[in-house]
This record gives structure tokens, C-alpha cells and sequence, in this order.
């Protein structure tokens, strides 16, 4: 093989759709090996992002942003505008899977800027399609829309049909994840008829994506039939990615749920999640869970269905933070700099904070609390928690409970840090807190968390809690009161304060010596 035929052979790898990441892996590295056997750097390079792109298809995210970075650094050291151009579209991939949104819009962004006359018309389109994407994610659906068109525009004129409907479909994927079902229903019904009018048979992914909207606008038939028609095509193996059977099963159940058919429902869940725990599917899994939870509300199961919803919020929660540890351990592992040493921090500091109120989170206090318990005996630490907080939820909404919590939050973190400023405030879950007060005796943490009582009680809640009272109970501990000097110790004693708080009629402060009755109280209404 030539050097012509191999640029041949990689441009058919660069401009086309490969949904077989590992065999298109192979192929290029094979290719790579007899650039090298030919001498020609150029091609090297070229294969070498093929091969890039591939891993992070197969989610080698930490190796493929390494090689990009020397892919990138070759191209810039050889004025090569079009390997550029490439590199920045695969660099926007990995930013975009990392969860940075402004760094896969840069990267997209300079994709297109530098397309010139050179450029195929896939890298055209592809290019284009990619930023609008890239503007989808990072929350400028307006301006998307303006690319999404600019992009079918470019494959209009240059006669590729099969570009056309690759655009039609990401923008109707975009459109459903960023919440437009009537604007996801209507591109897709373009990318249907425009299969259609060229005599494209559509996937069973994008199948999957088109079922998906139709269930968005409520039109559970037409997803059904859609799902029918995606399982047929999946049989044939045309493309099949390792989540995609468990994906289409649990789409299917979601349809046949909203037609009312919750046996069939029923089976369809059972068998996605016996293709999802076979391949190990965890955020499937998770999702299921949520499915699960909807199937028994239908059928009027309401205590199963709030079971369910428990056990999907906790697999859910636990996910996010594994997928936060993913991303800091993949970050920490991509760069060797001392700015990317700082970045991975960054990214650790964000893995042991509570997503919705910004504190920090069960992971770190179990990280920081015992070396604390261990290295100051004066130490104090409190378990605080929401009165009622299930009737705010109930009653209200959980995105009410959500403003509740958040805004309790920054009342204990100001109150704590304005007589305790070495302190922290954590949230342990649900509507339980966290705080810990350095070297401050029991009978002083007592007074002072009873300024942080007043102050939650106090606040003007009628704009968010429309009238129902937000309150908190706290259990108080000193290292110096609590049976055992470990971390279970403590908050074991800092619960059962809490309890008695609790028992003893709410809203207010209880701390005491483990194994006595406690014997330092405030209340509401000793105030």
C-alpha cells in the first residue's frame, strides 16, 4: 500500500460514521504501523487520531486526552490546518464526556474557524453539526439552531443526503434532552421523511431517539410502533453498541406504560434489566429504578412506588458521585503539569460537596471528622435536622423542599461561621446536617447552635414554604462527653440528643453526656 492509498484508506475512517469503535481501533493502528513502515509522518499523525478518537469511543478518556495533546502539538509544529481542525473536534468530545462545557465550545468553535477550500464536505457539515451541539450542551439552544441549519444548508449544496440526515438527527436529540419535546417531535418527523424521500433505512439508535420524543408529546402508540420497528433493526446487528438492547427495552416499557399496558410494561422492564445487570449496566440500572417507580404509581401501588423512588434517589446519588470521583480521578490522571495537578484538585474538592447546596458532603466528613475527634478533645459536633421536612414535600413540591434545603444551608454555614469560623458545616443527606465546632466546650456549642435555631426559625420563609414553619431540631456531642472518641461515638451520642430533641417536641437544642438523661436544653419556647 502506497502512500496515496493509505490517505485513502484513512479518510474513509475520518469521514464516516464508525459505529465499531474496536474493529475501526484496529484498522488504524494497522494503518499507523505501515505509515511508519512508509516513513510518512503526516500519515502517522493521521491514523494516530483515528486510533484517539476510537479510544475515546471505548471510553479511555485519561489515554485519549493524552494523545491529543501531542497530536496537537505535531499539527501546530507543522502548520497542518486540517489535522488541526480534526483535533479540535476530538479534543471538544473529551471535554464535552468530562462534563466542561465552555472547553468543548472553545474546541468546537476552532474546529470550524479553521475549515478552509482543503476541506471534505463530512468535515464541512460534521464540523458545523458538532458546534451546534456544542451550543446545545452549554445551554444556547437559539444559536444551536442557527448552526443546525447552517449545517443542513452546506449539505443541500453539496449533494450528501446522508450528512443531511445525520444533522436532523442530532438536533432532534439535542431538542429532547434540553426539554423541547414539540421541537425534538417536529425535526424528527424532517429526519423520518428525509430517510424516506432517499431511501435511507434509519437505525435502531436513531429509532430509539424518535421513540423517546414521541413519548415526550405523549404519543405512546407511534412510540410503540417505533420501538416494534428498533428492535427488528437491532436484530441485525447493524449496530450494536453494548447498552444499546437494555436502552431499547426500557424505552419500549416506557411506551407501552403510557398506553396503559403495565403487564407488558412489566416484562419489558424485567427483561432490560436482565440485559442491564448482564452487561453491567449501572446508570441503565438507575434509570430502570426511576421507570420502576413510575409503573407502580400506574397502577395505583403508591407504597411500592415510593419505595421505589427511594431506592432509585439513592442509586442515583450514589452514581453522581461515583461519576464526580470518575472525573477527578481522570482528570488527575490525564495531565502531569503543575497546573493540572491543580485542576485535578479542583475536581476532588467537587466530589466531596453536596451538589445542591454547595456544603460539604457525607464523603468528607468521613474523610475529616476522625482525624479531628483524634487531635482535639474540646472538639463539639452536631446533628442537625429539618422539622416536618416530608410535609414541605408533600404538600408543596419536592423543588420547594429543594429551595428549603438550600437556603437552611447558607443560614447554618453564615451562623457557623460567625462564631466558629474553623468550623464546617456538612449535609449528610436528605434534610440532615452536619456541624463541627473546634475547640468549643459542649455547654458553649449549646448556646451558640441555639443562635442558629433562632436564626432558621426566624427567616422569612412565607415566599418559599407558603406559610408552613421551617424549623430544626440539633443534637449536640463534645468529644469529651461521648462514650467512645470515634467518629461513631460522637455522632452516636450527637443522634441520640437529637432524638430527644425530637421526642421532646422539636425545634430545639439538646446536648448531653453519653448514657445520661441530656442535661443542657433549648427550646422554642424557652427562648
Amino acid at each position: 500500500m502506497n502512500a496515496e492509498q493509505l490517505s485513502v484508506a484513512l479518510l474513509a475512517i475520518e469521514d464516516r460514521m464508525m459505529w465499531d469503535a474496536a474493529a475501526t481501533f484496529r484498522a488504524a493502528t494497522e494503518l499507523e504501523h505501515r505509515a511508519a513502515e512508509l516513513g510518512d509522518e503526516s500519515l502517522v499523525v493521521r491514523a494516530r487520531l483515528c486510533r484517539t478518537n476510537m479510544r475515546l469511543r471505548m471510553g479511555e478518556l485519561a489515554v485519549a486526552d493524552r494523545e491529543i495533546h501531542e497530536i496537537y502539538a505535531w499539527a501546530v509544529e507543522h502548520g497542518d490546518r486540517m489535522l488541526l481542525a480534526r483535533a479540535h473536534l476530538v479534543w471538544a468530545n473529551i471535554d464535552r464526556l468530562l462534563g466542561d462545557a465552555a472547553k468543548s465550545l472553545e474546541h468546537s468553535l476552532s474546529s470550524v474557524e479553521l475549515l478552509d477550500d482543503t476541506a471534505t464536505a463530512h468535515m464541512q457539515v460534521w464540523h458545523v453539526t458538532k458546534l451546534a451541539d456544542a451550543l446545545g450542551f452549554a445551554a444556547s439552544m437559539d444559536d444551536a439552531r442557527v448552526r443546525y441549519a447552517q449545517a443542513m444548508e452546506i449539505a443541500q449544496a453539496l449533494n450528501e443526503p446522508w450528512l443531511h440526515m445525520q444533522v436532523f438527527n442530532n438536533h432532534a436529540y439535542l431538542e429532547h434532552i434540553t426539554g423541547n419535546p414539540e421541537r425534538a417531535h417536529e425535526v424528527s418527523q424532517r429526519l423520518l421523511s428525509h430517510a424516506e424521500e432517499h431511501g435511507f433505512e434509519v437505525d435502531a439508535a436513531i429509532l430509539d431517539t424518535v421513540a423517546a420524543i414521541h413519548i415526550a408529546n405523549g404519543r405512546y402508540a407511534e412510540a410503540e410502533q417505533t420501538m416494534e420497528l428498533c428492535l427488528a433493526r437491532h436484530e441485525t446487528g447493524e449496530r450494536d453498541d453494548a447498552d444499546a438492547l437494555a436502552e431499547y427495552l426500557l424505552t419500549l416499557a416506557q411506551a407501552q406504560r403510557g398506553l396503559g399496558d403495565t403487564e407488558l410494561a412489566q416484562q419489558s422492564l424485567d427483561s432490560s434489566e436482565a440485559e442491564a445487570v448482564q452487561r453491567g449496566l449501572h446508570e441503565v440500572l438507575v434509570r430502570i429504578r426511576r421507570e420502576r417507580a413510575e409503573l407502580h404509581a400506574a397502577r395505583g401501588e403508591y407504597a411500592e412506588a415510593f419505595a421505589m423512588h427511594k431506592q432509585f434517589f439513592e442509586a442515583h446519588e450514589q452514581l453522581h458521585s461515583q461519576q464526580q470521583e470518575a472525573q477527578a480521578r481522570t482528570r488527575q490522571a490525564m495531565f502531569e503539569t503543575a497546573e493540572a495537578r491543580e485542576e485535578a484538585k479542583r475536581f476532588r474538592e467537587q466530589a466531596r460537596r453536596d451538589a445542591l447546596t454547595g456544603l460539604r458532603n457525607r464523603r468528607y466528613v468521613d474523610e475529616e471528622l476522625p482525624a479531628l475527634i483524634a487531635s482535639d478533645p474540646r472538639l463539639a459536633v452536631a446533628i442537625v435536622d429539618l422539622d416536618h421536612f416530608k410535609r414541605i414535600n408533600d404538600q408543596l413540591s419536592h423543588d420547594v423542599g429543594d429551595q428549603v434545603l438550600v437556603q437552611v444551608a447558607k443560614i447554618l454555614d453564615t451562623e457557623l461561621s460567625a462564631f466558629c469560623p474553623d468550623g464546617f458545616v456538612a449535609r449528610l443527606g436528605g434534610e440532615e446536617f452536619l456541624l463541627a465546632l473546634p475547640h468549643t466546650p459542649p455547654a458553649v456549642a449549646v448556646a451558640q447552635l441555639e443562635t442558629v435555631r433562632r436564626a432558621v426559625g426566624s427567616y422569612s420563609w412565607a415566599g418559599i414554604s407558603q406559610g408552613l414553619p421551617v424549623t430544626v431540631s440539633i443534637g449536640v456531642a463534645g468529644v469529651c462527653e461521648a462514650a467512645h472518641r470515634t467518629q461513631p461515638g460522637v455522632l452516636s451520642t450527637a443522634d441520640r440528643n437529637l432524638y430527644v430533641a425530637k421526642r421532646a417536641g422539636r425545634d430545639r437544642v439538646v446536648g448531653g453526656t453519653a448514657g445520661e438523661e441530656p442535661a443542657l436544653a433549648y427550646s422554642a419556647r424557652a427562648a
